[in-house]
Order: structure tokens, then C-alpha cells, then sequence
């Protein structure tokens, strides 16, 4: 993966102290939860913000740091609340629209988190990152010391890459997708849980959307090639990733000790079930 820094040992699992040990790690022992919202969960197909999702999501985050955990939120969405505003049916080609779109949309997206976490006395701050940034030393370091005091102050960071300003796209120094900087990001935080919520419940051994015999797997212990070969290509025309990416992102967060967890972000109630231990997405444990 190009841009993506190299796991941070000091963010690993034998350095957070006190908890489970690296062979039972799970995402519902977590007490620091990176969690990720995809552009094609947070808008319909038309662009249009689902206020009716993202409110949910919001008070489900909300309650779940009220009952102690510290949550990071990894929000997709910039340039697709971007198209829908200005009125775009399809996803331009040209990096310059993009970020004009994404200087838009990430408005309009931070407006509607603070309004909705607001509303739940919860505090959130924008967090815009690029990847040549964290692969500086002293620009990482920066990074985990705003991650840590945001944390401490009971902050919820929202946190997406930069696609306003960077330029340095076409040259394959940017992260590429939102699942791979939710990754980079539980390592930054030291975070124990990663996750991923889209519109598909899980990895399953076929397309679900073509073969109705297709099966979710419940549970992966490790991402074999041929664990990869079972993931799709391209996402939404909304959106960058697809399942491909985000299997992605749970190697670069095991290979960080963070287990993963891909769910639907369709219902906030999956990621309470998730958290309480019950049979929803899939899991890829450390």
C-alpha cells in the first residue's frame, strides 16, 4: 500500500498495559473504538444526506461513550454530500473537482455531526489528515499527541484525509481510501477495536448480490489470498472502496495487534450487538 506508514510497535497491543491478551483480543473488548462510515451508508443514491442514518449513528456513538468507551469516528463522504449538493449525478474524473466537491461536502458534514452529537452533549472536532503527514516523524508525533488529548478531554474526533488541499494525489501519495486511513488511524490513537461499517453485512463466500446461496463468514482468522480473491472490485459511484479495501485495512490493523470488525451500518443497534458479543459482521481477531 503506498503512503500508508509502517505499524508504530509503541501502538501494538503488548504496550497498552492491562486487557486481553494478543491471541483472545477482540472488538468488543475494546476500550478505544476507531469506527468507520462509508460514503454510500451516510448518503441515498442521489447524494442526498440520510439524515435518518447519520442521526442514528451519532446517538449510537454517543451512548457508547456515555457508557465508557472513547470513540474515533473515520467519516467518508466529503466529495459524494458535495455531489448531492451541487446537484452532480456522477463522480468526476478531474482531481480538481474533487476537491472543490470535498471543500463543499466537508461543510456540510461536520455541520450535521456537530449539530447531531451536539444534541447528545457530545463534543466533536475534525481531524483532516494526509498521508505524507503521519509518514514524517515529527508529523505523526503531532498526530498522536491531538489524538490523545482529544481523548482525555472526551472529545470524538472525526477524522477523514485531506482531499481538499492535497495535491499530491496522482503521484500515490495520498491514503486512496477511507478503510486504509481507519487503519492508520486505530494505530495513531492506540486504539484496541477497528470497526468498518458498510452496506453489506460482512464478507461472504460469493457475491450476495448475485448468488443467493452466498454465505456471511462469521469469522476469519487470517487473510489468506484466498481470502482476498473472495472481495470485489470497485464500491458506489459515490464512493472509492469496496470490500477489497477494507479487507485491506483489517491486515494493516492486525499486523498493528487492532482486530477488526466489518458490520452494516444500515441499523445502529448492529453495533451494539457487535459490542456485545453477538454473531453480526465478521470478525478478524487478533
Amino acid at each position: 500500500m503506498q503512503g500508508a506508514p509502517s505499524p508504530d510497535p509503541a501502538k501494538t497491543r503488548k504496550g497498552r498495559g492491562p486487557g486481553p491478551t494478543p491471541e483472545s483480543m477482540e472488538v468488543k473488548d475494546a476500550e478505544i473504538l476507531v469506527v468507520k462510515v462509508g460514503t454510500s451508508t451516510l448518503t441515498y443514491e442521489n447524494g442526498k444526506v440520510n439524515l435518518r442514518r447519520m442521526e442514528e449513528l451519532c446517538r449510537t456513538l454517543s451512548d457508547l461513550q456515555n457508557a465508557g468507551r472513547k470513540l474515533v469516528l473515520v467519516s467518508s463522504g466529503a466529495i459524494g454530500v458535495g455531489m448531492g449538493k451541487l446537484g452532480l449525478l456522477q463522480r468526476p474524473e478531474e482531481t480538481e473537482k474533487k476537491q472543490a466537491l470535498a471543500a463543499v461536502g466537508q461543510c456540510e458534514l461536520m455541520f450535521l455531526y456537530d449539530k447531531f452529537f451536539g444534541e447528545y452533549n457530545h463534543t466533536v472536532a475534525q481531524v483532516l489528515l494526509t498521508a505524507d503527514v503521519v509518514d514524517v516523524p515529527r508529523g505523526r508525533e503531532n498526530v498522536q499527541n491531538t489524538f490523545r488529548e482529544l481523548l482525555s478531554m472526551g472529545v470524538i474526533p472525526v477524522v477523514n484525509e485531506n482531499d481538499t488541499v492535497e495535491t499530491k494525489e496522482l503521484e500515490g501519495k495520498n491514503f486512496g481510501d477511507n478503510d486504509t486511513l481507519s487503519a492508520v488511524v486505530a494505530g495513531l490513537c492506540g486504539a484496541q477495536g477497528l470497526v468498518i461499517l458498510t452496506d453489506i453485512d460482512g464478507l461472504y463466500d460469493g457475491d450476495p448480490r448475485k448468488d443467493p446461496g452466498a454465505r456471511r463468514m462469521p469469522r476469519v482468522e487470517e487473510i489468506t489470498p484466498q481470502i482476498e480473491a473472495l472481495a470485489g472490485g470497485a464500491g458506489s459511484n459515490r464512493g472509492t472502496g469496496g470490500m477489497a479495501t477494507k479487507l485491506k485495512a483489517a491486515k494493516l490493523a492486525r499486523e498493528q495487534g487492532i482486530p477488526t470488525a466489518i458490520v452494516s451500518g444500515a441499523k445502529g443497534e448492529t453495533l451494539y450487538r457487535l459490542l456485545e458479543g453477538e454473531d453480526v459482521g465478521t470478525l478478524f481477531p487478533v
